[in-house]
């Protein structure tokens, strides 16, 4: 998609579809009134009807008029005060999506209500709009399906109108905006394709694929490696199925290098591509969504990639333990003991609390690969959708330090987290009679346990973002289609870019 910045009046801007945000109720006696005369009054029509609102995400669809858009799309952004940066991102993903089964190819977004409030900041929202418009188009039902009538339009050229701005550091914003979307794709793509399709060995050979188009260094290690070199929690995981397991290490610079900020920064996703549960089986109703349990992996391979096309050589570090989580004659049966990568023995109480098990061995192995600050995300807990729902993200962190800088990042890129505290009275609850720790414990307190037993794998800066909730939609919203969300990519992304040195 082609960005072009406009300092031009929205209605002398040549597009298929002219979208302009409409913030608290329409007010008729400014901006707005130049743009309404132009459709003929329209817009005011529609308001007087009650089909023009400011609620968010309401959208009414006009003729162009006198404007040099064949339509004029109204869309609502909300209460001023209400819209921050994921509000942003939102309206421009709405735009496309109600515009789904059109033929368009050409986009105008009159800015100013936006940027206004980003308190003036151009470039933020002509990067927020573009990867919004970028999101918007995503439609994975096209991954198995051909001739969709009703799929967003794909837009060849998206023309950012009416605000003074400087059109080369607005327009770098809005290319990185459309790389960091094109990016998200990638990681939607990976994480809705089926299991039957995305194997362990599959999303390896996906990895390296990118790997090879971006530049990037990979090493996959099968299972024979995983058993030499004591992975014994990952490789209890993948024992029940037939498609081995494999941890995929992808790296952009040299090996144990420093970016900018004295880092080199790990970034490991679970990939499980399918969980049953294994020995502990889940219930039948929607094991089928267990296919969305590799969107950690796919998001941090989707990461490095979008690293290697904004920061080419930045140092970085993405680990995507893959593994299949089945029962199956020689899987990993309640009461087993396994050793850690880092030594520690570890009772699997629970074959059901898998990821955590392959997280901890990921992330042992990229300290021993000179990481110096790490984040994990995962689709690990159910717990953390009923706790935040699935539009706020949960984490862990530690130092205090560290994890305000992952936040700082989610910030920039309008993503939400809150914090779960690591309350250490939790931690005898995850005793065990015969190892050094279970997997697992009472129900209680079980989503701060999940990060407790995490953190006993690490010895530096750490964040686990678990994405449980937030991970995949069930429901389609008016800005983006049901399952995988791509959440957490552009905070990574964010985060990694801190560390880039200037070209």
């Amino acid at each position: 998609m082609h960005v072009r910045m406009s300092t031009d009046d929205a209605w002398g801007v040549a597009a298929d579809v002219l979208a302009v945000p409409i913030v608290d109720e329409p007010d008729f006696s400014g901006p707005l009134a130049a743009i309404d005369a132009r459709t003929g009054g329209s817009l005011r029509a529609m308001a007087a009807l009650g089909e023009l609102r400011a609620k968010r995400f309401e959208t009414a669809l006009v003729l162009g008029g006198e404007t040099t858009a064949r339509w004029v799309v109204a869309v609502g952004a909300g209460p001023s005060e209400d819209i921050d940066r994921t509000a942003i991102h939102d309206i421009g993903a709405a735009v496309v999506r109600r515009l789904a089964g059109r033929s368009v190819a050409s986009i105008a977004i009159w800015m100013p209500p936006l940027v206004d409030a980003l308190r003036g900041d151009v470039a933020a929202a002509a990067e927020l709009i573009a990867r919004g418009v970028v999101d918007g188009m995503f439609e994975p039902r096209s991954i198995y399906r051909d001739g969709l009538d009703d799929a967003p339009p794909l837009i060849e050229e998206l023309v950012l109108t009416g605000v003074a701005l400087d059109r080369a550091a607005a327009g770098a914003a809005a290319e990185k905006g459309v790389i960091v979307g094109e990016g998200s794709a990638l990681a939607r793509t990976l994480s809705n394709r089926a299991a039957n399709d995305v194997s362990p060995d599959v999303l390896a050979d996906e990895a390296r694929a990118i790997a090879e188009r971006h530049g990037l260094w990979i090493d996959v290690i099968d299972e024979r490696r995983a058993a030499d070199l004591g992975m014994g929690m990952f490789l209890a995981v993948g024992r029940g199925s037939d498609n081995p397991p494999r941890m995929i290490v992808m790296r952009s610079g040299g090996e144990g290098e420093r970016d900018g900020l004295d880092r080199h920064l790990a970034l490991v996703g679970k990939g499980v591509c399918f969980d049953s549960g294994g020995i502990s089986i889940k219930p039948a109703n929607r094991m089928d969504e267990m296919k969305m349990d590799k969107i950690g992996a796919c998001t941090v391979i989707a990461a490095i990639a979008t690293m290697a096309r904004l920061a080419p050589g930045t140092p970085l570090l993405a680990i995507a333990p893959a593994v299949e989580n089945m029962p199956g004659p020689h899987s990993t049966r309640p009461g087993d003991i396994v050793r850690a990568l880092n030594g520690k023995t570890v009772d699997v109480i629970n074959t059901d609390a898998e990821g955590r098990l392959i997280l901890g061995d990921a992330l042992t192995y990229a300290e021993r690969l000179g990481a110096t600050h790490l984040v994990d995300v995962a689709t690990l807990t159910g717990a953390v959708g009923r706790a935040f729902g699935e539009l706020v993200t949960g984490g862990f962190g530690t130092p205090q330090s560290w994890f305000d800088e992952v936040v700082a990042a989610g910030e920039r890129a309008g993503e939400r987290y809150w914090q779960i505290p690591l309350v250490e009275d939790y931690l005898p609850g995850l005793e065990s009679w015969y190892a050094d720790i279970q997997n697992t414990g009472t129900s209680d307190g079980g989503l701060v346990k999940s990060g407790l037993f995490i953190r006993e794998f690490r010895t530096v800066p750490w964040v686990h973002l678990d994405i449980g909730g937030s991970g995949y939609f069930r429901k389609a919203k008016p800005y983006a289609p049901r399952g995988a969300t791509g959440v957490t990519h552009a905070t990574l992304v964010e985060l990694a870019l801190a560390g880039a040195r200037p070209s």
